[in-house]
């Protein structure tokens, strides 16, 4: 069923409340704590990113996008042990079957790791970034978008903290100086005859937070406990949802919901911009102590025995990498596959 079975309307929530005052500051952290814990998804206004940026992001993003396809794969995922780069529509899978989108991963420009004895598997995830020589104007605006979107997401991080009874530091740790962020600039083109609905096939985010910025063309949906919901786009207004390590940090008081994305009717494209906020890839996530009347209402989510869960963080991440993109995985970290029961000839899978 493409669209959604129940009409709702994902929290409102205005980030610049939280600077506005202990009084505010505290009923922003109560909206944020309940919209959490309820739904696991929100819009997020008041950020203090700019409309110009936004504008210049959509407009080099889609630059690229509109480049010969010799040009985009000159940077294609493929040539990066890394995993960044470009991926052409249907190479990368969720739930053993191909997604509708083309995009571009952009992680964190840092050096890379030599290998050596004692060096962990997880560590050959950091590394350089491909950029387009077509599309010059891309790499500075998506460093900027990393930056400013980031220290975004640490402020809603910081009010996560204070709504669990924790101090607003509580989470540093496990971001420090050295997150592991990943964006995805994705665009979804208009469906074809014979295919199915799947945009991105319903999954979970890994990390600890993710920002999403769509265009005008609709798509993404939430799971609930009354089925699915539109996350119908707003002006300059970012969708917000927990990932698993957050999650995992708050017992399951703090949800990361189930969503999917379904594809453009045919002669429709959408673009949207994807930045996820993930824990430093040597981190181990922690377990916070909730106060109690948090505690009396979590409820543990079950574990998924198609898509275990580790509190190493790096490994919860060569996981997802390794299974989104198999080809990859064949080509630099073919030593890996057995272990994360993976086939050297088979379908991957993010799920």
């Amino acid at each position: 069923m493409s669209t959604a079975e129940k009409k709702f309307q994902l929290p409102i929530l205005d980030l610049s409340r939280f600077d506005q005052g202990p009084e505010a500051r505290a009923a922003f952290c109560d909206e944020l704590g309940r919209a959490a814990h309820e739904v696991g998804f929100f819009y997020l206004v008041g950020h203090g990113i700019s409309d110009a940026l936004i504008a210049e992001v959509q407009s080099e993003s889609r630059r690229f996008f509109a480049l010969p396809e010799a040009e985009k794969l000159a940077i294609e995922m493929v040539n990066s042990p890394q995993f960044r780069g470009y991926t052409r529509v249907g190479a990368e899978i969720t739930r053993g079957k191909p997604d509708w989108r083309e995009q571009i991963d952009i992680g964190a420009e840092r050096s890379v790791i030599p290998d050596g004895p004692g060096v962990p598997a997880w560590a050959r995830l950091q590394g350089p970034n491909q950029w387009p020589n077509a599309v010059p104007g891309l790499k500075p605006a998506l460093l900027q978008w990393q930056d400013q979107v980031g220290a975004m997401l640490i402020r809603v991080l910081r009010a996560f903290a204070l709504a669990l009874g924790q101090s607003d530091d509580a989470f540093a740790p496990i971001y420090g100086d050295a997150p592991h962020h990943l964006l995805k600039i994705i665009r979804y083109p208009g469906r074809v005859p014979g295919r199915d609905e799947q945009g991105v096939g319903a999954h979970n985010d890994s990390g600890i937070l993710t920002a999403l910025l769509q265009d005008d063309v609709g798509g993404l949906q939430v799971q609930t406990a009354d089925g699915w919901i539109d996350a119908t786009p707003i002006p300059g207004a970012f969708i917000i949802n927990i990932g698993e390590s957050l999650e995992l940090a708050a017992e399951g008081y703090l949800r990361s919901t189930v969503h999917r994305v379904i594809a453009p009717p045919p002669g429709v494209d959408r673009i949207s911009i994807a930045y996820f906020l993930g824990p430093r890839l040597d981190a181990e996530i922690p377990l916070l102590r909730l106060p109690p009347q948090l505690a009396a209402k979590v409820k543990v989510p079950d574990p998924d025995p198609n898509n275990p869960l580790f509190r190493q963080s790096g490994q919860n991440y060569l996981k997802g990498r390794l299974r989104s993109h198999p080809d990859v995985a064949r080509r630099h970290h073919a030593d890996l596959l057995a272990e994360f029961g993976l086939s050297a000839d088979g379908p991957g899978s993010a799920y």
